[in-house]
């Protein structure tokens, strides 16, 4: 390891790759901010130039793209509640309500510290338990997808505050969304109607951007001339010690929760992001403080999306399986350079992989010292009135959407969910309960069929398996938790 270490070094210290390096975290700030473009996305279009470059620089070119990306997505999430990548729609729901109450920069602050403590510490647990964490991996099948799904979505209970109805009527929303289209185990068209757009489902990114993004424009259109002065001030500071102490805590466990979540076969940065802000939501004393502009609730989802991308580099080392939509494009790479991951990668192939361990060490220190100055450029588009700002970030909106799956469907349902978004927020219906069931959905349903038919039919399979039994006992705990409490309370005024 040290060796490989050494090696690693000495190939990023060369000026070209530290180059490549730089282009590919501005590329990814401004890819990960603008509404609707991934870091997957912006692997495909540059794809084809790295087929002239050697495999060093190329593939440190596709992760440092792919590291930047799943932060810069925070930024545009807090200023405009327009999450520039699906990754950062969690963050959604804290960062923007601080920024509203006129603390942009503190948001951004977080934002970035914490997806730069979160990627340094996935980085580090992919150098030093690479093959262990793989095997682990390994031991995750079908039920423990399914119980890992469930515990995701008993969550509903915090994030509804106090109208739990609403709340599973949101979650039950999203999970409907999320069956829409071709059944990927059986092949046949559910609730298509004989529409060739709809079987291939609902575009996640229409959705998110449409109940999120569309919506407050057509609030702010609605309501605002102007954004509000004390929106203009956004002085960011990174790294803030005494708020990263009191966060500590959150970092620490969002850390694990999206490096372990990352290491899993297609689950993906995403999905870590929404599971982190649920278990913090879930273990604080005072739920009721998220969505309201928690720093936790910034924190975690940030930390747990960067950790994530970062484990989700070990099944694709280690194993040659992707683990998420991205690693699978840079499997895809892999080949097309003639080379295999797995096992024997790390053998033959020790200069590479531990290159790309310290290019993505070094991406997490570039993002700290560029994310400052890019803030300062984003930030003027705040100045922008709103009669100007509105129509570009729906401008933008449509063409991230329309580029997600090359849909002009996809963009019209953006727009259907911008409506359904605007009305529900007039009744406060809580927006964050559809997202859970529209990116948990598919691991629970389809995971939920392929137990039942590894187990034929037998139900207890998932308390028959340790871990999914432990999970599955962990979030039916949880999910009666709130009932339980107001029990507590009850005896306890009671007695006084």
């Amino acid at each position: 390891m040290l060796e490989g270490l050494t090696i690693g070094l000495e190939n990023i210290i060369q000026p070209v790759h530290l180059l490549i390096l730089f282009l590919a975290v501005v590329i990814g700030f401004v890819g990960g901010a603008t509404p609707g473009i991934s870091g997957a996305m912006l692997i495909l279009i540059l794809l084809p130039v790295t087929y002239g470059m050697e495999a060093i620089p190329a593939f440190l070119l596709m992760t440092a793209i792919y590291s930047s990306t799943v932060y810069s997505g925070s930024i545009s999430a807090i200023l405009f509640r327009t999450p520039g990548t699906p990754e950062a729609i969690a963050t959604v729901f804290d960062g923007y309500p601080m920024a509203q109450k006129g603390s942009p920069g503190k948001a951004l602050g977080i934002a970035i510290s914490s997806s730069a403590i979160g990627g340094t510490i996935g980085t580090i647990i992919l150098i030093f338990l690479t093959p262990l964490l793989a095997k682990v991996a390994l031991e995750f099948s079908s039920p423990e997808y399914f119980a890992l799904g469930v515990l995701g979505l008993t969550v509903v209970a915090s994030l509804s505050g106090k109208d739990l109805i609403r709340g599973l009527i949101g979650v039950l929303f999203g999970l409907f969304i999320a069956t829409v289209g071709i059944d990927r185990l059986t092949g046949f068209d559910r609730f298509s109607f004989g529409n060739h757009d709809i079987s291939s489902g609902i575009s996640l990114v229409a959705a998110l951007i449409g109940l999120f993004a569309i919506s407050e424009v057509f609030e702010k259109s609605n309501t605002d001339v102007n954004i509000k002065q004390k929106m203009y001030d956004v002085k960011t500071k990174i790294l803030d010690w005494k708020l990263i102490k009191k966060l500590s805590k959150t970092i620490s466990r969002s850390s694990l929760i999206g490096t372990f979540i990352g290491i899993l076969p297609g689950v993906g940065a995403t999905t870590a992001s929404i599971v982190a802000y649920s278990e913090e939501v879930r273990w604080s004393k005072e739920p009721e403080r998220f969505g309201k502009g928690a720093p936790e609730g910034i924190s975690a989802p940030e930390t747990a999306n960067n950790s994530s991308a970062m484990g989700a580099m070990v099944p694709l080392l280690a194993l040659g399986i992707p683990g998420s939509v991205t690693t699978a494009i840079i499997l895809g790479a892999f080949v097309l350079h003639g080379l295999e991951p797995g096992p024997m990668l790390l053998v033959n192939e020790k200069g590479l992989v531990y290159t790309i361990f310290i290019g993505l060490l070094l991406v997490n220190v570039l993002m700290l010292l560029f994310a400052k100055p890019f803030i300062s450029i984003f930030k003027k588009t705040l100045k922008l009135p709103y009669s100007l700002l509105g129509p570009l970030i729906l401008i933008f909106s449509f063409l991230g959407t329309y580029a997600d799956r090359n849909s002009m469907f996809d963009a019209w349902i953006m727009l259907l969910f911008g409506f359904i978004g605007f009305y529900l927020q007039k009744i406060k219906f809580p927006l964050a309960t559809i997202v859970l069931g529209i990116v948990l959905g598919p691991i629970v349903e389809e995971e939920l069929r392929r137990s039942l038919q590894m187990s034929g039919g037998d139900i207890f399979v998932f308390f028959t398996r340790p871990i999914s039994a432990m999970l599955l006992v962990v979030a039916i705990g949880m999910l009666f938790m709130p009932l339980i409490r107001k029990l507590f309370q009850k005896s306890e005024k009671a007695k006084n």
